[in-house]
């Protein structure tokens, strides 16, 4: 089944780690096969993994969308989830999950799993703040 995306103008989308950007009026996009692809809301800069749990997305997100580099990015995806834990052990049912969909290859499950353990970083965060 193909997948159907709007996308809005001056909208930018990331497709097998090509960024493109609709630079006319709001248009519809057919993708007919398999590809790996991130909207906007989803792409986190480099400048933005600036706290643990972002390293950990941010490490995840360039493993899903570079394949020819994915080994490596796993290897800093599986280091900075491992210091996560270490330094966080209340997240480790959280990584376990994130590790189990990386095990099988579901690259993008896993990114998105991984916004929970944003959400945990950020709890933990304000409870040693408050």
């Amino acid at each position: 089944m193909p997948l159907r995306i709007k996308l809005p103008s001056k909208e930018k989308i990331i497709i097998n780690g090509a960024v493109i950007e609709n630079a006319g009026e709001a248009t519809t996009i057919i993708l007919h096969n398999r590809v790996d692809i991130l909207r906007r809301k989803e792409v986190m800069s480099e400048a933005e993994a600036n706290s643990p749990a972002r390293r950990v997305y941010y490490a995840l997100q360039c493993a899903y969308l570079f394949d020819s580099d994915r080994p490596r990015y796993l290897d800093l995806y599986r280091q900075f989830a491992k210091d996560y834990v270490e330094a966080a052990p209340s997240a480790a049912a959280i990584l376990d999950e994130v590790n189990g969909l990386v095990a099988s290859e579901r690259y993008y499950d896993a990114l998105r799993k991984t916004q929970d353990l944003m959400d945990h970083e950020t709890e933990r965060l304000a409870s040693v703040a408050g």
